[in-house]
Formats: structure tokens, sequence, C-alpha cells
């Protein structure tokens, strides 16, 4: 399993959690009592949840000792487990199961998804964010740099590990045990500082498992190749700034 770096990841917080504090106002919740963030990572989102619902117990879950590290230093006050979404069972059924652009990393969809509703209590909320940008450059760029010949071995393999499907699915597979379903999708118009910043962003997240099944040396010819590639398509503007469009899709559902 690759490693999280939690000061990469947190580098473009505000660019990462703007997606889920839109989410958040979108729940009609007063006063739940159990509320579990799924993909937790850091904690900083299970820290906003618990601040918005201060009476509820909230819980964050997540795979990745480092990045638990992290919340459980920051967030002393508040559970952590460490598990697998995809194993994951909560405890008594949760008013709230929120999760925030990890899913893409978990597989099968269409069991998890109704799985996490049917963990949920009869009228509270599945609330789910999920990054939808498999067709946008700084994606296929990705793809592309890991077939050159002299990654391809080491690297095609990992071209299928995020899985993100179109809103009608997710509307197929919730719509018979919801009682509300919402689903729609945002395109983020960020503006990124820095020299080559989308290279930056994606280091936090999706270039992780490739940098990490390579060498040191190899890694940093990677980043070059890539580098290059996504500074075409992500130019300049003429304020210094890079413009970063980001597709994000977003599922509300209140449990039957």
């Amino acid at each position: 399993m690759a490693v999280w770096n939690p000061d990469v990841y947190l580098k473009f917080a505000g660019v990462r959690f703007r997606p889920a504090m839109d989410l958040m106002q979108q729940i009609p919740l007063t006063d739940p009592a159990r509320i579990y963030d799924l993909g937790c990572g850091t904690g900083h989102l299970t820290g906003i949840l618990h601040q918005r619902w201060p009476g509820a117990r909230v819980a964050g879950v997540d795979s990745s000792p480092e990045m638990l590290a992290r919340a459980r230093a920051d967030f002393p006050s508040l559970e952590w487990i460490e598990a697998d979404i995809s194993k994951w069972r909560a405890e008594v059924p949760a008013d709230l199961n929120f999760s925030n652009a990890a899913l893409q990393w978990v597989p099968r969809h269409s069991e998890i998804v109704p799985s996490l509703l049917r963990q949920v209590r009869p009228g509270g909320w599945l609330a789910i964010q999920l990054p939808r940008h498999i067709d946008d450059p700084g994606h296929l760029l990705i793809l592309e740099t890991a077939r050159e010949p002299r990654w391809n071995a080491k690297l095609a393999p990992l071209g299928s590990q995020l899985v993100v499907h179109a809103p009608d699915e997710y509307w197929t597979w919730l719509r018979p045990l919801a009682a509300q379903l919402d689903i729609w999708e945002t395109i983020y118009q960020h503006e990124l500082d820095g020299e080559n910043p989308v290279v930056e962003f994606f280091r936090g997240t999706q270039l992780r498992p490739y940098l990490q099944a390579l060498a040191p040396a190899e890694q940093s010819e990677f980043l070059a190749s890539y580098g290059e590639k996504a500074a075409r398509a992500y130019p300049r503007q003429a304020n210094g700034k890079t413009l970063f469009p980001f597709r994000r899709l977003f599922v509300l559902a209140q449990a039957n």
C-alpha cells in the first residue's frame, strides 16, 4: 500500500477541503448522535464535522497509519479508527457517514456505496464527494507518462487504481435504498500558486503510488517528464497563477 505524506497532502488544504465544506453545508442534520468520517486522512475535516455538530460522537476512519498519526497529534480528543473502508462496519448505525475524496481508492462501488448507506439509521445520511477528473489532462498525462518505455513495466499496472463512476450509476445503486437522493457535479476553477503547481498538487495524492514504485533517481526523472507535460497543459496565466479546473461528484442520500 502506498504511503501517505500528511505535509505534502496539506500543502493544498484549501483546494482539497473546499468541496467537503460545500457538501457539509447541504447535509440537513440538526442533532446527530454518531458520525463517521470515512477516509479521514489528517483528520482536519473530522474536526470540522465535530465543530458543526459538537453533540455528536465523531470518529475518523482511515487505512493510513501516517495520516492517523497526524490526526491523533492534531486532534487528540477525537476518536480514530485504523481500517480499510471496504472492510469497515459501523459499530452502531450512523446518523451520518461522510466521505471526502477517499472512495476513489476503493474498488467495487456498486457494493461498497450501498453498504455505507445501509449502515446509516433510517432518516440519517450518507454524504460522499469524489474527484471525477478521469478525462482531465492532469490525470491522463500521469497515465501517459507511466506508459513511457522506461517505466511501463513498473507503472502501467497502476493505471487502473482510481475508480469513479458516472452519476447515473450511483443513482441506480442508491435509489432503492434512499428516501431522498441528490447527486450533482461541480467544476472548481482553482487558481494555484507556485512553479508548476499541478505536479505538487498530485504529488500529495494520485502520484504517490507511481513515485513509490520507482527508485529515487527514477522518481526525479518521472516528475520531470510529467512536469513538462503538465506545464503545457496548465500554463501560467497573465496574473502569475495557474488555472486548474477540477470536476467533483457529490452524492447525498437519506436512508429509508
